[in-house]
């Protein structure tokens, strides 16, 4: 069984126009934000994920969080997340792909209702030898 990596990164939250706006002390560069409080906590995993999922070592957490100078509409809070269910939860998110073809082809295509992604996905997993889809 894989071992379990769970991070801890403080954020400081900042209610300002009727929002949250959410920045990592120790994660330059990686920022969420949510209309609700809770809704900002989500947002901030999730990307907070995205931002670690491909790092091989992981930044120091600061854990003295009296030193962190705040304003009066701010308030830190430690955002832990398991990076391994992150990314068992997106590694088989669909990504959006645009690409082109003959116009003429495109009226062929339409007009026997054939599925894009549905084709490109098949003819790649063909193309590229792949048994099966992860799932």
């Amino acid at each position: 069984m894989k071992k379990q990596i769970l991070l801890t990164y403080p954020a400081i939250f900042t209610f300002e126009d009727n929002q949250y706006w959410v920045e990592f002390i120790d994660l330059k560069g990686c920022f969420s934000d949510g209309d609700t409080l809770s809704e900002a906590m989500e947002n901030a995993k999730e990307a907070m994920g995205l931002f670690l999922e491909d790092l091989e070592e992981y930044p120091e957490s600061t854990t003295d969080i009296k030193s962190i100078k705040l304003k009066e509409n701010q308030v830190v809070s430690f955002v832990t997340i398991n990076l391994n269910e992150h990314k068992k939860k997106y590694e088989n998110k669909s990504v959006k792909k645009t690409l082109s073809i003959p116009a003429w082809l495109n009226t062929i295509a339409e007009r026997e209702n054939i599925n894009f992604s549905q084709l490109l996905q098949k003819t790649l997993i063909e193309t590229l030898n792949i048994d099966k889809i992860k799932k």
